[in-house]
Parts: structure tokens; C-alpha cells; sequence
């Protein structure tokens, strides 16, 4: 993946002696090729020097540094969050304002995550590197003991989870809601990323520490407070900004239900294959084997980066942007495919039977439409709203939808009653706006059940798929 801006973010208090030759070193260290940077800075409540340093400094880079200042000092984990949210790059990499870390290592830092392989990056202090200042025994015990501590609750097998030195693509970093004000904020990072599943690679830094007497500013006590964020997110869920993708992200782990889907839809799938609303890839998982071309389109930013990193091993499959809504994201693929896949999709869009013409466009005579859409306009609720539906279908207007689009409907299959009382009962009576993780676990280690019987009770269903045929 090309990237064309690096987000430098430094959180900043009271280094009035390290913060311009530490600019210095950042606006002069080397990046990946083509990409260019910004700095970030956030005064935190600075009461010596620092704040004028950065804008002398800032007055002979304009347009590259740029100072964001807190009235009081709230915190190391405050200020990152103020610099992430000021970030306009496609990656973020916090720099502490001391010279403890070494700018000129970006690259090493950059290269998982420009070439796709990586989420996120930690530069750690204890795999074996170039050099690394010698100083405190009990200090690098408190380390070892926060980060082993951390992996257990995370399940990761980090090396250096304190490390000052994190990069991440900025539209994860920015989805994840990050609560701690101080140095906890780097436990709390790690165990949230680990509960997204994304990837987490690590690479060895070199690493120049300050004493005490040079300034250090972590102590004793900011260990225990680690302890405590640790445990505050041992099992926590709050790992999403908003909860629409919270419950997209729930939905997405129950296995066995998306293998039910795609197993419903493999026998109409072609060859060539355009997936709309891919989102993180669970569907395209179980779709892409054996296909010729498989794209796999979303309009969620941090839903292409995940998808490149999940797929990037895979010849046959390419990510692109594709709104359903929009006709010029369907020019590229005019009369190609000989499928298209569009899983609740159709009914988040204003215009549905643009959509469905867009659909049109992109497949090859004789090639396949497969919509899956939520069934019943008596069960909107507001789960349904959480999730941006503009609209539940009945049998006939989907089937008249689409032919209004230019297709032949062969047939329409109907898919998941068993949740429908439960999704009447949370979204349109106890008005909730989202699912509980326990019983949606349930639910899916039960599927094996209830697709046995689903065809035979006797009420309407939750989804009903249309397939289609371009004449």
C-alpha cells in the first residue's frame, strides 16, 4: 500500500532542552519513498520554554509542524489523543519529545505497514538491535513484568509493550476509544488492538535512555497505575468509537452463522467476483478460494486498510473503494464480472435501485446478482437504525426492485428465521441499540441447529436473497 503522509505525533511537557533538537532530528529523518510528514505537537500544559521553541521552530517549517496546546497538563495519554485526532496522514507514529528514541529508525518502523503487512508496529527496546544505553535493573523488571502481564491478558507475545515507539494506520487508531490521561495509555492501546484482531508486528529499535537526573519522567508509581489500566481492560469491550461498527465487528465472529451465508450463496457464485460491503473480509474468507478474480469493494477507510493487510498474500484479490451508490466507482468493472455479491448492503443506501443499476453495470450478460437484504418493514427497529437502514424488504419489492434495475429474478431465498423474535424483541420493543456478545456466541455455537430446522417454523425471516440474472 502507497501512503503519502506520515503523522508524526508528539505529546510535550516541560522540554524546553530536548524539543528542538528533537524537531530537528524528526523533520530530517528519512521516510519510505513518496511519503511525506507532519508533526504534531501537543503542548501539555508546558510551564518552562517549550511551547515558544516549537513555534520558532514551526515559523521556518510551515505547513509541516503544527502545535495544538492544553491549558493544564492532563496527561501523556490526553495529549496523544488531541494529536491523533489534529492527524490528516494514513499513518500515525507517537515520538516522545525527549531523544530517547531515534528518528532515523522510521523506516524500519514503517516498512510492516506501507507494505501491508502490518496494522500496527512496536519498536522494541529488548529484541536484539543496534544499541541500547545500559541502565536500570529494576526498571527494565518493571518493563518485562507490565509487558508479560499485558500479553496475558491480551493473548499477544509482545517483547516491549511500554515502548514510546508505536505506529498504526490512523483510521484504526482513531476508531479505537482510548479513556487513559497518562502513561497507561500504552497498555490500554495494546490490549484494544489485540481485541480487534488486527495484526501486530514488532521490530528492534535502538534505544538512548535518560536517568532520572537527565529527566525521566516515568516512575514507580506509573507502573502500579499500568497495573490498574490492565486490569480495567481485561475484559473490556469498549473497543469501538461508535457502536454501529461494534456491532458489525460482534456479527463478524459468529463463524459459523457467515459460513451458513456463504454456503447459502456458494452454489450462484461465479469465477469472477465483485464483493460490495466487504467490510473486514469475513465473507470474502470463505468466498475466495478457487476464484479467477475476486474484488473485494467497501467505503469504510479502516475496512480497506484491514482488508489489505488480511488478503495481502492472496494473487487473485484486489481491494478497492466501491459506494453502491455511486455509478463511477462501477465504470472500471463495466461488463466483467460474472457475479456480483452485495450482503446488507442495498438497504443502506437512499437510492436502492441506483444501486442495483450500478450492480447491473458491472456484471457481464448472463452474470449473477446476489443481494441479501433484512425482510420485514414491520420489525424495523432500532437496531436497525444503529446500523444505518434506511428500509426492511417484503418479497415483492425486492423482486420489483430489481427488475426495474434490467434483471430476471430466478429466485428468492429466504434466510434466518430463527432470529427474528429475537430481533424483534431488542430492536423494536426493549429498543436497544445493540447486541449482547454472550448470547450472539450462543446463537452462533448453535447454528448447526438451527439451520436444520430454519426452513420449518413457521414464521417470515430475518433476511431474504435475491439472485438475479443481467439477460
Amino acid at each position: 500500500m502507497w501512503a503519502s503522509k506520515l503523522s508524526i505525533l508528539v505529546p510535550l511537557y516541560n522540554e524546553e532542552e530536548f524539543i528542538a533538537p528533537l524537531l530537528e532530528r524528526v523533520l530530517a529523518a528519512p521516510l519510505e519513498a513518496g511519503m511525506s510528514r507532519e508533526i504534531v505537537v501537543v503542548d501539555d500544559g508546558s510551564t518552562d520554554g517549550s511551547v515558544e521553541i516549537v513555534e520558532a521552530i514551526a515559523a521556518r517549517a510551515p505547513g509541516v509542524i503544527r502545535l495544538v496546546r492544553h491549558e493544564r497538563n492532563r496527561g501523556k495519554g490526553a495529549a496523544v489523543r488531541t494529536a491523533l485526532a489534529h492527524a490528516t496522514g494514513e499513518f500515525c507514529i507517537i515520538q516522545d519529545a525527549d531523544l530517547e528514541y531515534d528518528p532515523r529508525e522510521y523506516p524500519k518502523m514503517l516498512r510492516p505497514l506501507v507494505e501491508g503487512q502490518a496494522d500496527a508496529v512496536y519498536g522494541s527496546r529488548f529484541m536484539i538491535s543496534g544499541e541500547r544505553r545500559v541502565l536500570y535493573f529494576w526498571h527494565s523488571i518493571a518493563n518485562k513484568l507490565l509487558t508479560g502481564f499485558c500479553n496475558l491478558v491480551a493473548d499477544l507475545n509482545l517483547t516491549d509493550m511500554e515502548t514510546c515507539y508505536k505506529a498504526f494506520r490512523t483510521s484504526l487508531g482513531r476508531s479505537i476509544p482510548l479513556r487513559s490521561d497518562r502513561f497507561g495509555i500504552d497498555a490500554e492501546l495494546t490490549i484494544k488492538l489485540a481485541r480487534r484482531e488486527v495484526r501486530i508486528y514488532e521490530t528492534p529499535i535502538s534505544y538512548h535512555g535518560r536517568t532520572y537526573e537527565e529527566g525521566k519522567k516515568i516512575g514507580l508509581w506509573d507502573a502500579f497505575a499500568a497495573i490498574a489500566v490492565i486490569l480495567r481492560n481485561a475484559f473490556t469491550k469498549d473497543i469501538y468509537v461508535h457502536s454501529g461498527p461494534e456491532m458489525l465487528e460482534a456479527l463478524s465472529v459468529a463463524r459459523h452463522f457467515n459460513g451458513w451465508m456463504a454456503e447459502t450463496i456458494r452454489p450462484y457464485v461465479g469465477k469472477r467476483v465483485l464483493e460490495i460491503g466487504a467490510g473486514i473480509g469475513n465473507l470474502t474468507r470463505l468466498l475466495v478460494p478457487r476464484r479467477a478474480c475476486y474484488v473485494a469493494g467497501d467505503i469504510d477507510e479502516e475496512h480497506l486498510a484491514r482488508l489489505e493487510t488480511r488478503f495481502h498474500h492472496r494473487p487473485n484479490l484486489r481491494v478497492c473503494r466501491c459506494d453502491l451508490g455511486d455509478p463511477r466507482d462501477f465504470e472500471p468493472f463495466a461488463g466483467q464480472m460474472d457475479s456480483v455479491v452485495c450482503l446488507n448492503v442495498l438497504e443502506h443506501i437512499a437510492d436502492d435501485l441506483q444501486g442495483l443499476r450500478n450492480m447491473h453495470t458491472a456484471l457481464a450478460p448472463g452474470g449473477r446478482a446476489i443481494v441479501l437484504v433484512p425482510h420485514g418493514q414491520e420489525i424495523f427497529g432500532t437496531l436497525d437504525e444503529v446500523l444505518g437502514h434506511y428500509r426492511r424488504y417484503s418479497h415483492e419489492q425486492l423482486r420489483g426492485r430489481m427488475e426495474q434495475a434490467g434483471f430476471r429474478v430466478e429466485r428468492i431465498l429466504e434466510f434466518n428465521r430463527i432470529s427474528r423474535p429475537g430481533w424483534y424483541l431488542h430492536g423494536c420493543v426493549l429498543k436497544r441499540t445493540t447486541l449482547s456478545p454472550l448470547q450472539l456466541k450462543l446463537f452462533d455455537r448453535t447454528v448447526w441447529l438451527w439451520r436444520r430446522i430454519d426452513a420449518h417454523l413457521p414464521w417470515p425471516p430475518t433476511s431474504i436473497i435475491g439472485i438475479a440474472v443481467k439477460p
